[in-house]
């Protein structure tokens, strides 16, 4: 069953961070800036090793331009 998670993106910053704010509330650090995707890259990298999963179970539902995502866990 797959799981929903909210994200809370923080784009340019100095580190790669993931801290868990709720059960499924994130706020997630990354260096990439906001263009070119290059963020929700980053995103699905950090998280991915959070989770210890693999980058392909991770899928951003909504938000691909915005810095609240919906992000799904396969």
């Amino acid at each position: 069953m797959a799981r929903k998670i909210s994200v809370t993106v923080k784009a340019n910053a100095r580190q790669i961070a993931v801290e868990q704010i709720a059960p499924n509330n994130f706020t997630v650090t990354v260096r990439a800036p906001a263009r070119d995707g290059a963020a929700n890259r980053a995103v699905i990298e950090a998280l991915a090793a959070y989770f210890a999963i693999l980058k392909s179970t991770l899928t951003i539902l909504r938000g691909q331009s915005a810095r609240k995502k919906l992000v799904e866990i396969l």
